[in-house]
């Protein structure tokens, strides 16, 4: 954070009281060079962080089935406690079309089968995290709902055809762009409407051009964590060197152990002797420091 480290992400493990959670990070801000994304995924239901501090709510299919005025309530209460907490930033909602029922990742994490229905959950709970001055991110592009694996442990493979993907998939994103969301998180996926070759979403050029040009998205893109099998089999460094080159403005990394910290070091100096590389980065930078500026952070 010293250095300039644009966020840090709270796991379960990282949530124990509400008082060691707000001590933490107001450590955190105030050790930071720049204003940090202080984020966590707090979804409902499955996946949820604060299981140590308060009782587990619905996932977003079951919370969205009980109704929109259901689902406002559960929203506002989730955005207003990570609010209360310090957090700034949520990876949430899922705007996933859980199209596929063999998905083993998905599954009540999506609002619906429905592109319709994954949009309306999403706005909701887009507004109830605005309300509370917590930023909303969706995820996963471009639609991890047809997937039949785990991008943890494997790369996931998604033959639909690019109409298929649009009308089922990409929908929801392209909707919510119009709706000026702040950040989409990418999934480690293979689609082969936009790469026959085997190369995850989160670096492909293709995918992110897509992301930017068609959809006409400006805003701060993310990838889904980095440490996950989906994407490591092309190594930590070549990686981030490919999602920079794609457009990607920043990572997730679970751990901030030796390990990842030698890495970021390797890429500032990979990054550094590169003059596209660096162009990049700027244009990430203006993009992050930007989304700051405009809730406040900065």
């Amino acid at each position: 954070l010293r250095k300039g480290l644009g966020g840090v992400i709270f796991f379960a493990k990282d949530v124990q009281s509400e008082n060691q959670v707000k001590s933490q990070i107001k450590n955190y801000k105030k050790l930071a060079l720049i204003p940090p994304f202080i984020s966590i995924d707090q979804e409902g239901g499955r996946v949820e962080r604060t299981e140590a501090l308060y009782p587990r709510r619905l996932s977003a299919k079951f919370a969205y089935e009980k109704g929109c005025e259901f689902l406002k309530s559960q929203s506002e209460e989730i955005s207003r406690e990570l609010a209360d907490l310090g957090f700034n930033l949520n990876f949430a909602p899922c705007v996933d079309v859980n199209t596929n029922p063999k998905n083993p990742i998905i599954g009540e994490r999506a609002f619906s089968s429905v592109p319709d229905d994954v949009i309306q959950g999403a706005k909701i709970f887009i507004e109830s995290s605005r309300n509370n001055s917590v930023i909303p991110c969706i995820k996963h592009y471009p639609g991890h709902g047809d997937a039949d694996s785990d991008s943890h442990f494997k790369l996931p493979k998604i033959s639909l055809s690019m109409k298929e993907m649009e009308e089922q998939h990409i929908k929801p994103f392209k909707v919510l762009i119009e709706n000026s969301i702040e950040m989409v998180m990418v999934a480690h996926l293979h689609c082969t409407c936009f790469d026959e070759g085997v190369i995850p979403t989160s670096l492909s050029k293709k995918a992110i051009a897509y992301l930017r040009e068609e959809l006409g998205y400006e805003g701060v893109v993310i990838t889904d964590d980095m440490n996950m099998k989906g994407v490591q089999a092309f190594g930590s460094l070549e990686a981030c060197v490919m999602a920079i080159k794609a457009g990607v403005d920043m990572f997730i990394f679970r751990s901030s152990d030796e390990t990842t910290l030698k890495l970021i070091d390797e890429l500032v100096d990979v990054v550094e002797k590169d003059d596209e590389l660096i162009d990049m980065v700027n244009k990430s930078y203006e993009r992050i420091i930007g989304l700051k500026k405009g809730r406040g952070l900065i």
